[in-house]
């Protein structure tokens, strides 16, 4: 069973830490994924056995946290990300997976001096605006202006409903508009059959951000999921890089 945090925002929040040495890895998840995924789990398997302290959780409407998935937008998981980070004392490594790529890198903006470096997978930085928004015809627009929300269809189970706020709020939390100053061991790590996060959302990550140790790598072959073993290897190895890196 997870432990509970509840949010300034009264918002519980489901959450697995693991003691160890620091500084703490974080792995935050993607949209209406959960901290039960296959990246999060094995993650938590490699700090057990090697002492690190770790922290998996889910957003609210996430997984077992409370809230309904439809009402969330990016400024609430970046809040309960916000929450979960201030359980923890030391620095930080967070590995953020498709949307939790965006919420590290909001995360990064917010908590500066917390941060000792950053991976991410398959990051899909502002895709509210640029992937949602901007895939939408007349016809989506207007029914998310007049009704509130749409329904996508996913290949991961039910459709996606999205809405209004979602978009609206998403606008608030760009993280691609402005200067993005990453001043850590940060590495990107990115499949090039990635159906959902295209290779150049990677690329305009690595040329916007700013930082003196930033690296970008593509799996030629791999998918959203980036859970085989190959994919999963190369997620741990980029984190003992970061780790490596921010305590030489």
């Amino acid at each position: 069973m997870p432990e509970m945090l509840t949010t300034p925002q009264g918002r519980r929040i489901a959450y697995h830490l693991t003691e160890g040495k620091g500084p703490t890895v974080v792995f935050l998840g993607g949209f209406k994924s959960d901290m039960g995924g296959t990246k999060a789990v094995h993650l938590e398997a490699w700090a057990k056995a090697t002492g690190r302290a770790f922290l998996r959780f889910d957003y609210s409407g996430h997984g077992e946290s409370s809230e309904r998935f439809e009402d969330g937008a990016i400024g609430d998981w970046f809040e309960d990300a916000c929450a979960a980070l201030g359980m923890i004392d030391g620095p930080l490594v967070l590995v953020g997976s498709s949307m939790g790529g965006w919420i590290s890198l909001l995360c990064a903006r917010f908590l500066p001096e917390r941060l000792a470096g950053i991976v991410t997978i398959a990051a899909a930085p502002d895709f509210t605006e640029d992937s949602m928004w901007a895939g939408f015809d007349d016809v989506q627009r207007r029914a998310l202006t007049t009704d509130g929300q749409i329904a996508l269809p996913s290949e991961y189970g039910e459709p996606y409903i999205i809405t209004r706020r979602l978009i609206e709020d998403g606008r608030t939390r760009l993280v691609l508009r402005d200067p993005l100053h990453l001043p850590v061991p940060t590495r990107f790590l990115q499949g090039t059959a990635d159906a959902d996060v295209d290779v150049s959302v990677a690329m305009r990550l690595l040329e916007h951000a700013m930082g003196p140790d930033m690296r970008l790598t593509l799996v030629k072959g791999a998918d959203h999921r980036f859970s085989d073993a190959i994919c999963l290897s190369l997620m741990t190895t980029a984190v003992e890089d970061v780790l490596s890196s921010s305590q030489s």
